[in-house]
């Protein structure tokens, strides 16, 4: 193995090896921190020449004959530490000067500023807290390569503040999004992430197999089915923030797993969904951000409700001058497409026709926020008919820099349409669907019972934390996005 070690490593292995000859212990222990970088500068006034403890990563480092200067980053920013060897004594300065790039220290100080103006802490007593063995990339350079920031989130978020800003950022969101639905009643649960019918999407599944049980399992699609058996038995007002995993690609808009956050509410409708929905956003954007307008990659978006409301066929007559309503068939509605260069699967039907026009040349000018009604009812098998309008749900899409953020409508309660829609999802997949829905038969049972009028909605949690942090990929607001292994 010393053999494939660089030689910055093999470095680094000797100067481990020094400190433990020493007594030292290169991985130490616990350390009380008191303050970090950020509050001292925040509180230089109250802090001046008072005693504080710091942990960090020594990022930067400067010697200055018998004294030096050290940057400390922790996880609110960096500080500037100083040390004087007449004041530590020999040992602890030899530590210092020896010390590397990427090391983790804890000081404990009073707060000075220098000559020039600098908030930083004047070290009494320098602790090792571990010795790191690989060096960080160079400073002036950073991390760049988008494919190692994604691999090796630690470096990035080491390196670049900003990230750790989004990531900050991504869990304020969150918990902002539980503080509102918390304060409008709803009831935050967790339901089964294995499934033995993959439902409530029209999406494929992960497959996996319970070895006890000698049964195969699927990762869940949607939280929706279970929540919904929960509005069956009582709980008016639910909602789960919680992983979802779909077997689709990969793109700036789409990860295999992802989360989500779906709400139900009984005894309302899909316009609930909409004052819920415009509020939900706008509120956690005051929150977290201080304002509802936000500004992504260049546009400034306004998120202050109301949101306008555009139905399906409205909106694809305006941006393809098709009067979609007057087209009688599936096959005249295909014709429509092949002419308008859409391409779409031969058997498709009239809906999933109007769905994939509307895809490709309605939803990239849909950039503030917009509610898209009017749902054709066979690609939404889950949904309630539209009372004058049968052919049509009462669903919609909330559609914010020209991409979906959310799904709602009002909730299908009739058991028998549930079954007669469940076996013509059935059916296109047996036809070769993956993406059909399957026959949930227990949940037919469940809607059986008696479930009231509901309103249900899913937002993914993730493009709102891209709209809200100004990320233009998915993969900059997870953590850890999936990635083809390395082949070397």
């Amino acid at each position: 193995m010393e053999q494939e070690l660089n030689d910055l490593m093999k470095v680094r292995r000797e100067k481990l090896a020094e400190l433990q000859a020493k007594g030292i212990n290169p991985f130490g222990e616990r350390f009380a921190v008191t303050h970090h970088a950020q509050a001292v500068r925040d509180n230089f006034a109250s802090l001046e020449n008072q005693p504080v403890r710091l942990a960090g990563r020594l990022i930067a480092k400067r010697r200055q004959g018998k004294a030096g200067f050290a940057n400390l980053q922790d996880v609110t920013g960096q500080i500037q530490i100083y040390i004087r060897r007449d004041e530590t004594g020999e040992a602890m300065y030899d530590l210092f000067t020896k010390a590397d790039i990427g090391d983790f220290y804890g000081v404990s100080g009073h707060v000075f500023k220098t000559g020039k103006g600098e908030i930083s802490v004047w070290v009494k007593e320098l602790t090792l807290l571990t010795k790191s063995l690989r060096a960080l990339p160079e400073k002036w350079h950073g991390l760049k390569d988008m494919e190692l920031r994604y691999r090796q989130r630690y470096l990035d978020l080491i390196v670049n503040p900003e990230v750790r800003r989004t990531f900050i950022l991504r869990s304020r969101i969150i918990q902002a999004m539980r503080r509102f639905l918390d304060r409008r009643g709803f009831l935050e649960v967790e339901t089964p992430v294995l499934h033995p019918i993959a439902g409530g999407a029209a999406a494929r599944p992960f497959i996996t197999h319970h070895n006890t049980l000698d049964m195969a399992l699927y990762l869940r699609i949607a939280l929706e089915l279970h929540l919904k058996r929960l509005i069956v038995g009582g709980l008016e007002r639910v909602y789960e923030i919680g992983r979802i995993f779909r077997n689709e690609g990969i793109s700036t808009k789409h990860n295999p797993e992802f989360t989500m956050v779906e709400i139900y509410q009984a005894y309302g409708d899909y316009t609930d969904m909409m004052e819920l929905t415009e509020n939900l956003v706008a509120a956690v954007a005051q929150e977290v951000l201080g304002a509802t307008q936000v500004t992504y990659q260049g546009e400034v978006i306004d998120l202050t409700p109301p949101w306008p409301r555009l139905n399906m066929l409205a909106a694809v007559k305006q941006y393809t001058g098709v009067e979609f309503a007057a087209i009688p068939t599936a096959q005249a509605a295909r014709e429509v497409a092949d002419r308008l260069g859409v391409p779409v699967e031969p058997g498709a039907s009239r809906g999933q026709v109007l769905e994939s026009i509307f895809e490709a040349r309605v939803e990239k000018h849909l950039v503030q926020p917009h509610f898209i009604t009017g749902h054709p009812v066979e690609i939404s098998p889950l949904a309630k008919r539209n009372a004058t309008q049968p052919e049509y749900t009462d669903r919609f899409e909330v559609f914010i820099t020209g991409r979906e953020i959310g799904n709602a409508f009002s909730e299908l309660n009739d058991p028998l349409d549930q079954r007669e829609r469940f076996e013509r999802q059935l059916a296109m997949r047996q036809a070769g669907d993956e993406e059909a829905h399957m026959m949930d038969e227990d949940f037919v049972t469940a809607l059986e019972y008696g479930m009231p009028p509901t309103g249900g909605l899913g937002i993914g949690v993730d493009r709102l934390v891209m709209l809200l942090t100004d990320s233009p990929s998915i993969r900059d607001v997870i953590l850890f996005p999936t990635m083809r292994p390395r082949e070397d």
